[in-house]
């Protein structure tokens, strides 16, 4: 994926290849700006899937088929890649390469994928549902949206039309995991509920 020529616009999804992960949501995006903006619109974007896959589980297997089949019907097959268990390393070049990580899941709990994102200075592209509302900052460290195709080709097509405010949005991004997500931060929210309780009894 890194080594694909003309690729300017890394758009990342890390997840497991798993249906409830709602990863078709960014294929038919992608499909969505492909008809709107036509292949010159497109020029130098790239959509990667990224995530625990097991060979030996059914559901892998046949999610990770109808993912390619969808990229095939949405027009956009030429434009989408999947990196199947991909290595530590793998990890931190995607991170640092792609403009956007988006993450599709729905009424997820916490979820690490989207702080892991802003901690490496990517905006993220969410559902506005389950763990993205409490850690991504809509409109400042990323976009949170419906889950539907129209709402993430959207938030998507905004980002790659402006790729100064993306960046800035990431670098905001990264200070809000630092200041809120980090040891220190929690070390200091942990005393504070100490203090409160001791000052309680």
């Amino acid at each position: 994926v890194l080594e694909s020529p003309g690729t300017d616009s890394l758009l990342l999804s890390i997840n497991r290849f798993e249906r409830k992960k709602g990863l078709k949501l960014a294929i038919d995006a992608l499909g969505i700006l492909g008809r709107t903006r036509g292949s010159a619109g497109l020029r130098g974007v790239r959509l990667c899937f990224a995530g625990g896959y097991d060979p030996a589980v059914r559901e892998n297997v046949e999610h990770l088929e109808e993912l390619r089949a969808a990229a095939s019907a949405a027009g956009v097959s030429h434009l989408v890649s999947f990196v199947p268990n991909f290595s530590a390393m793998q990890r931190r070049a995607l991170l640092s390469r792609c403009v956007a990580v988006l993450y599709t899941p729905e009424h997820e709990h916490f979820g690490i994928v989207p702080l892991e994102a802003m901690a490496a200075a990517r905006p993220v592209v969410a559902c506005n549902s389950g763990g993205p509302v409490e850690t991504v900052v809509h409109g400042r460290t990323g976009l949170l949206c419906e889950p539907t195709a129209e709402a993430f080709a959207s938030a998507l097509g905004k980002l790659l039309d402006d790729p100064v405010s993306a960046r800035a949005m990431g670098a905001a991004a990264r200070a809000h995991v630092s200041r809120n997500f980090s040891r220190r931060a929690f070390g200091k929210q942990l005393e504070g509920h100490i203090r409160t309780a001791v000052d309680a009894l």
